[in-house]
């Protein structure tokens, strides 16, 4: 390895160890909350380093949010894992509706939404680019899928695209709006199972290339109560 090669490995675990710091620095005390010099001293480097690695703060934050993109590119790959050939539909997207909810459901996934959700009106861009790369992307690639499963018969898509965000938002919806908006509350696994397992059934119902019956309510489910916005 030669001084450059080591050199370039120092500075990728400083600005590792300065994401690191300010991640959890912005999660505790928010965006304004946050100073450079705390992240410095959190990472155990100088200030100097924080701004030769990021110009502002501002950029560190758009790091910070932007490195949640790194858990859809994994997210993506599951889907393809997962649509790709399904030999029984309804377990494939019931497998995939869980894993969905096990990735967005995380609570620092969660708190990252929150923050960035508090500060759009102040960074729209950022906000745009969050979008773009993490949940566009990600209903993009479930409809490319379901386009072809429509072409064999699997499915019933007009839309794919549509399809796509009916079968994200039936999934979701339940579980990430009361997460985002009362944080105190964390959602058990056998919880979260049930919403998946509800949330494809519906999907079928709508979308399957069989009609299918509707079933009796899910034992334990919690009832929730449609609020107005």
């Amino acid at each position: 390895m030669t001084p450059a090669d080591v050199e370039d490995t120092r500075s990728a675990r400083k600005r590792r160890a300065i994401v690191e710091a300010a991640t959890s620095l912005f999660l505790d005390r928010g965006y304004d909350g946050t100073s450079m010099d705390e992240v410095a001293a959190r990472a155990a480097v100088s200030k100097q380093t924080v701004y030769k690695q990021f110009a502002d703060k501002e950029h560190l934050f758009a790091a910070v949010v932007l490195g949640v993109s790194g858990t859809a590119d994994a997210f993506i790959d599951t889907v393809s894992q997962q649509l790709a050939t399904p030999k029984d539909l309804e377990k494939a997207l019931t497998q995939l509706a869980r894993l969905y909810l096990d990735t967005v459901m995380q609570p620092r996934v969660l708190q990252l939404r929150r923050l960035l959700i508090g500060q759009a009106n102040r960074f729209p861009e950022l906000g745009r680019a969050y979008y773009e790369r993490v949940p566009q992307r990600t209903i993009a690639a479930i409809a490319g899928h379901f386009e072809q499963l429509a072409a064999k018969g699997m499915l019933r898509v007009a839309d794919p695209l549509l399809a796509a965000q009916h079968y994200a938002f039936l999934v979701l919806s339940i579980p990430m709006d009361e997460a985002l908006v009362c944080g105190d509350h964390e959602f058990s696994r056998a919880e979260l199972g049930r919403l998946a397992d509800a949330g494809v059934e519906a999907f079928l119902a709508a979308y399957g290339s069989r009609q299918r019956p509707p079933s009796a309510a899910v034992p334990g489910r919690r009832t929730h109560k449609t609020v107005s916005s």
